[in-house]
């Protein structure tokens, strides 16, 4: 809903190039703040706490393009965790653990 918000506001066409288009932007801005919050880059006069918080909300955003993303390719993102990586798990014994 906010991205169609968004993408309506400023006359954006979201088809599949753009959601993969924007995860790229968003994983760029998380490794832009990862490195201000670390050390490894100016960090713009912020103190520790703005640039942690600025992490989590970069965290969220990347978050939030791959579920959009998903979501435009009619993907399951719960089986395809508990497919790729619950499945490794010998104690996992999740919804869909009967059907293997």
């Amino acid at each position: 809903m906010v991205s169609g918000i968004y993408a309506g506001t400023h006359q954006i066409q979201r088809d599949a190039t753009w959601f993969l288009l924007k995860l790229h932007e968003e994983i760029g801005e998380l490794t832009q703040c990862f490195l201000m919050k670390t050390g490894q880059a100016r960090d713009k006069n912020q103190d520790s706490e703005r640039l942690e918080a600025n992490f989590r909300s970069e965290l969220a955003d990347v978050l939030c393009q791959v579920l959009l993303l998903a979501r435009h390719h009619d993907v399951d993102l719960q089986a395809e965790v508990e497919r790729k990586w619950l499945a490794w798990n010998p104690d996992w014994k999740g919804p869909r653990a009967a059907c293997r």
